[in-house]
């Protein structure tokens, strides 16, 4: 009859299971449903580090936004007809052209990147109807702030300017283009 000898844990052939697995799983990975239902530590979900509604929980995209619509709110009192035939929208980064962005009234321009753009009203590829729409850039925006309020501040003052160059300091027709 063999003997038996009692050897501890760590002197045992088979390797230890990892941490928050259990012996029989430990090395099947047929099982990514389980996986995904916890973290990696076993402790659960984790839960928002700010509630939704307090400031410091926005992103930096939302917190442009924000300042976008704020800056058109306070300019549709100086334009209120003329502001609801343009669509506004906000972009990452402008698209550069191999030769550069030629000044014009519908591009504001700072060192050669473009801060804003103008689209007039016209005709899509599929024949439809599209409004004038005014594109504000983010990043070039954002790198030019020094802070959260001058960032609101900024967007404001090139968001006039480039409407002042299309729209005119007193203008009561249409967008020009």
């Amino acid at each position: 009859m063999a003997e038996h000898f009692d050897l501890p844990i760590a002197a045992s052939s088979e390797p230890l299971p990892q941490a928050g697995r259990s012996p029989a799983t430990s090395g099947d990975r047929r099982s990514p449903r389980k996986r995904a239902l916890r973290d990696r530590r076993g402790r659960g979900l984790r839960s928002p580090l700010l509630p939704p509604q307090l400031p410091a929980a926005r992103t930096r995209a939302q917190q442009f936004d924000l300042a976008v619509l704020e800056a058109v709110a306070d300019l549709e009192e100086r334009w209120p007809d003329e502001l609801a035939t343009i669509e506004f929208a906000v972009d990452e980064v402008p698209s550069l052209p191999d030769g550069g962005v030629l000044p014009s009234s519908d591009v504001v321009l700072d060192g050669g990147v473009p801060l804003t753009r103008f689209s007039p009203p016209g005709v899509d590829a599929r024949g439809r109807t599209t409004k004038a729409r005014l594109v504000v850039y983010r990043r070039p925006l954002e790198v030019r702030a020094a802070d959260s309020g001058d960032l609101g501040d900024l967007v404001a003052e090139v968001l006039g300017e480039q409407l002042t160059a299309v729209l005119g300091e007193g203008s009561g027709g249409q967008p020009t283009g």
